[in-house]
């Protein structure tokens, strides 16, 4: 197969498909006889991401694989295509997360030690329902509590390959800076979480 129809085949599937795709995976679209290997594919998804530039779309690697994406200087317009308003996310759940993505493997014990606050089981189910979050094991102590880690899910929804690119927890001055991509919301904690934070000796 020509460079040219390998780069145009790549662009149509790119954008037709529905999760990121490695490039084992894309070898997998052509037959013996286009004769396309591994390199190949490499050549001419560079090739993409060159085509890309100064456009509204970008051609992006994540953990999973490649995808294109909208650039971020243009998600507020872009997000007009759906009526239904994004979801909001309250500071427990992003403290939650934060913790999990910086501590992993971390209990639930230890995040409601750090944080000083019971955390709300629904903020665990929602994490877990948005495949950000796993359990990856059990702590060998008694009960053998879960330990939480993040997923190639959150990965690719984050557009990282790796938590390698996150930045150092000691340099984030906001919570909600380290996730623009989430509607924050400043919503009131949960009664349990109020309750414990009035608890004496509940603060670290």
């Amino acid at each position: 197969m020509q460079a040219e129809q390998l780069k145009r085949t790549l662009d149509a599937i790119l954008l037709t498909a529905e999760k990121p795709l490695p490039i084992d995976k894309l070898v997998l679209y052509f037959r013996p006889e286009d004769t396309v290997n591994s390199q190949d594919i490499r050549e001419a998804l560079q090739a993409l991401e060159e085509d890309t530039q100064g456009r509204g779309f970008e051609l992006k690697k994540t953990a999973s694989g490649y995808r294109y994406k909208t650039r971020e200087a243009y998600k507020q317009w872009v997000s007009r295509h759906w009526e239904e308003k994004p979801k909001k996310y309250s500071r427990a759940l992003l403290e939650t997360l934060a913790l999990i993505i910086y501590r992993q493997p971390i209990t639930r014990a230890e995040i409601e030690d750090i944080r000083g606050v019971a955390v709300s089981s629904q903020i665990i189910k929602t994490l877990q329902e948005r495949e950000w979050i796993r359990i990856i094991g059990h702590k060998e102590v008694p009960g053998r509590p879960a330990m939480f880690g993040t997923t190639r899910q959150f990965l690719d929804y984050f557009n990282l390959k790796s938590l390698n690119e996150m930045p150092p927890l000691a340099d984030i001055q906001d919570i909600d800076k380290l996730y623009p991509e989430l509607d924050f919301s400043t919503e009131k904690p949960t009664k349990q979480e109020a309750t414990a934070q009035e608890q004496p000796g509940s603060e670290h």
